[in-house]
């Protein structure tokens, strides 16, 4: 038997780059790639946009792979992209949501697409630069995420939707070291991206003007409509609901003597209501699209400490389930901004338990 064989997906940053090395020292046969997701766009801009699976990315990572030594490739996942992230970031805004693409793309392109392509190709492994570990429950046999070594860095948010199986061929290296580490090895073994900043926007939204995008991209008509209070009052006209999230205070376009957030947004009657900043937070929610990982469903009266967005801190909080696909949250503490089609995922230590999407 010959080393066990790795697709490693290859962004063009430092992380994955450094995980194909650290691969590498552990004795796997590594196959780098980067996904082609990149939508109709001319050769300058996909080179000048940069993001996590643009040109530019391309150049580095294939850098990269001929300093390690290993075979690179770009698979052309364009069509699944723009079918399950993008079609589906444009649909959740014109009902009233908040996405996070980046999520979708993990659970639809970055892992089922992808494993399914390695599987095919005889590969054992899936591998990313996700700061994230995958272990083995020897009590239960299930595959178990943890967070990383370093909570500033941890993407364990962002990868609750991934299943059994997916764990089970896939391998996360960098999730044992701190970032700095990690440039660190990059610089040590001579990796041009070592000092590569950060991707920050939404891959396919460069200027981050969500509502430019969907004006721009979408056969939808974006219609103005009502500002209400809370009590139903009008305030003044908003300029399309696509353009407003639970908890927004700036770029609302209209002056009110204080300040007024966004405390929910109705595509139903095309209005969008506003309040003070005590009226934005809420103690329970309802969240649906359940996956869990360390246990096989959720159970009810369970105590989790549960996340509802990238940047927030972990809250204790219980599960009640309601049916098999549907469970409410309580939080010990009123929760600010709980937004509709953001996920909500809950820990116990380090350990995801599981998530789903905030309805």
């Amino acid at each position: 038997m010959g080393p066990k064989k790795v697709m490693l997906g290859m962004s063009g940053g430092v992380d994955s780059s450094v995980a194909a090395a650290i691969l590498l020292k552990q004795g796997y046969e590594v196959i780098g790639v980067t996904l082609q997701i990149w939508q109709d766009m001319d050769e300058e801009r996909q080179k000048s946009e940069g993001g996590c699976c643009s040109l530019s990315a391309v150049d580095d990572a294939r850098r990269v792979a001929n300093k390690l030594g290993i075979p690179y490739y770009v698979l052309n996942f364009k069509d699944i992209f723009n079918k399950t992230v993008i079609e589906y970031f444009k649909e959740e805004y014109f009902k009233g949501r908040t996405p996070n693409p980046c999520i979708a793309c993990n659970r639809h392109v970055k892992w089922q697409a992808m494993l399914d392509k390695a599987l095919s190709m005889g590969i054992d492994y899936i591998a990313t630069g996700h700061y994230a570990k995958v272990m083995q429950d020897a009590k239960t046999g299930r595959f178990i995420l943890k967070k990383s070594v370093t909570d500033r860095k941890d993407q364990t948010y962002a990868l609750y939707n991934l299943t059994q199986q997916q764990l089970s061929h896939t391998l996360m290296p960098v999730g044992d070291y701190t970032k700095d580490e990690i440039r660190e090895i990059a610089k040590e073994i001579g990796l041009s991206v070592a000092t590569k900043p950060d991707s920050q926007e939404i891959c396919f939204i460069h200027d981050n003007d969500y509502g430019k995008f969907l004006s721009e991209n979408c056969d939808k008509k974006i219609v103005p409509g009502k500002f209400l209070d809370t009590k139903g009052n009008v305030l003044g006209n908003h300029k399309g609901i696509v353009h407003y999230t639970v908890g927004q205070r700036k770029g609302l376009g209209i002056a009110f003597g204080k300040p007024m957030f966004v405390v929910a947004v109705n595509p139903e009657n095309n209005t969008v209501v506003l309040g003070d900043d005590s009226e934005v937070f809420s103690e329970t929610l309802t969240a649906s699209d359940l996956n869990f990982i360390s246990i096989p469903k959720p159970i009810d009266g369970m105590r989790v400490n549960a996340k509802i967005r990238y940047s927030a801190k972990e809250a204790p909080a219980t599960i009640n389930v309601i049916d098999e696909n549907r469970i409410s949250v309580v939080f010990d503490i009123p929760q600010r901004a709980i937004t509709p089609g953001q996920s909500v995922v809950f820990y116990d230590g380090d350990v995801v338990v599981g998530g789903g999407t905030i309805e």
